[in-house]
């Protein structure tokens, strides 16, 4: 007579699967035209190994990244995907998808055109537009990064006030010698930075 089989535990009886893991966070990078944007795709596979990334570019930017070094997960945005995804009436809009996806918005760098833009409520490309349609309940950071006499000037700290008023949180550039030669104030956070900035606050405010 063949041995009779154990019955299941309750236990075994739950498959692993139907334990939902929670989902990462979706963070919407961008990089502005500043030549601290070389680092833009050192950027990407830093959040890529912790959240789903999704990345936007404007045209000058595009001047500085190597588009071959963007992890392949990671898709680019650029206007050029902003007109080329709509066709008709009741197409989805591209900038306004981006702000619905994403949970965490970041722009590095951050160049004294866009924030001055930014500042002045303008959206004339893709990334200045997803920041014109952006729910500021959600966490929105920016790392500038400009020559120092473009960082001092007076305009740069009016610009800097008034999107503190729409709730962006500012990483503060550093003091190096820049791009161009000079040595003073106005470079770019490095990406690990950036990368523990945001990943702190989002889990601090995650327990």
């Amino acid at each position: 007579m063949a041995a009779s089989e154990p019955a299941s535990s309750v236990g075994e009886n739950i498959s692993v699967e139907a334990i939902a893991a929670p989902r990462k966070p979706r963070i919407l990078l961008a990089a502005s035209g500043s030549v601290a944007a070389v680092k833009f795709a050192n950027l990407c596979h830093c959040f890529s190994e912790w959240a789903e990334v999704r990345a936007v570019a404007t045209n000058s930017s595009l001047h500085f990244i190597d588009r071959t070094a963007i992890p392949k997960d990671v898709i680019l945005y650029s206007d050029e995907n902003e007109w080329s995804s709509w066709k008709k009436l009741g197409d989805s809009v591209l900038h306004i998808e981006l702000r619905k996806w994403a949970d965490i918005m970041v722009i590095a760098p951050l160049s004294a055109n866009t924030l001055g833009k930014i500042a002045g409520g303008l959206c004339d490309n893709l990334l200045t537009c997803i920041v014109r349609a952006w729910d500021y309940s959600k966490p929105f950071f920016v790392a500038p990064a400009m020559n120092t006499f473009m960082w001092n000037n007076p305009f740069t700290e009016r610009h800097l006030i008034s999107i503190d008023e729409l709730g962006i949180s500012l990483i503060p550039p550093v003091t190096k010698r820049l791009a161009c030669g000079d040595y003073g104030n106005g470079a770019m956070a490095e990406p690990s930075t950036i990368y523990s900035t945001v990943r702190l606050f989002y889990e601090s405010k995650a327990q």
